[in-house]
């Protein structure tokens, strides 16, 4: 069946070019490389990362995570970028999703323990979501469990509004979450500074 529209963002728009690193103020956004598994390991052997994404990885599962992003990216469904801090992986942040014919992207992320509190989060977003209007994205997206407090602090400091609930739309370890929906569209003030 045709569709009567014309893709917002074209394809190749990703995979036409290498992914590029970004600058997060403190932090440098850069793809993931296999030397990283290990961190990858510790951040979801971290209770509350484990409690919020509801899943943990073994050394081969962390390297095969890291080694389908570039895949992703070639494929434009997806993008991932360790944040580095000091030298050292502090968190990730990611487009999880890559929807060319609307122009739209849903985001992750998270941080280490050690580099809680201190922006991180919120500037690796930022960063993320101005690479990806720069680039010609319409909606930024992303959705967190109700209970996760900290997620909506950054959400909300990197612009992205609360758009409503999901009604127990999050499967975690506990049993069903409700979720809150943000967005951040281009076109809005600010959007791309």
């Amino acid at each position: 069946m045709p569709i009567l529209t014309t893709p917002a963002l074209p394809v190749g728009s990703l995979a036409r070019r290498d992914q590029p690193v970004l600058d997060a103020g403190a932090a440098v956004l850069r793809p993931w490389a296999p030397t990283d598994a290990a961190a990858v390991v510790a951040a979801y052997a971290d209770p509350s990362i484990q409690q919020w994404h509801a899943r943990t990885l073994s050394l081969p599962e962390a390297q095969a995570w890291i080694a389908d992003w570039p895949d992703r990216w070639s494929h434009e469904s997806g993008a991932g970028w360790a944040v580095e801090d000091g030298g050292r992986v502090a968190g990730q942040v990611s487009l999880r999703r890559v929807h060319l014919h609307e122009a739209c992207v849903e985001l992750s992320y998270w941080v280490l323990p050690p580099a809680r509190g201190r922006g991180l989060a919120t500037a690796s977003l930022t960063a993320v979501t101005q690479w990806a209007f720069a680039l010609g994205v319409h909606r930024a997206e992303l959705d967190h469990s109700t209970r996760n407090h900290a997620s909506c602090r950054v959400a909300t400091k990197a612009g992205f509004h609360v758009e409503g609930t999901a009604l127990a739309r999050g499967l975690h370890a506990d049993g069903w979450h409700d979720m809150h929906l943000h967005a951040r569209l281009s076109t809005a003030p600010g959007a791309g500074a």
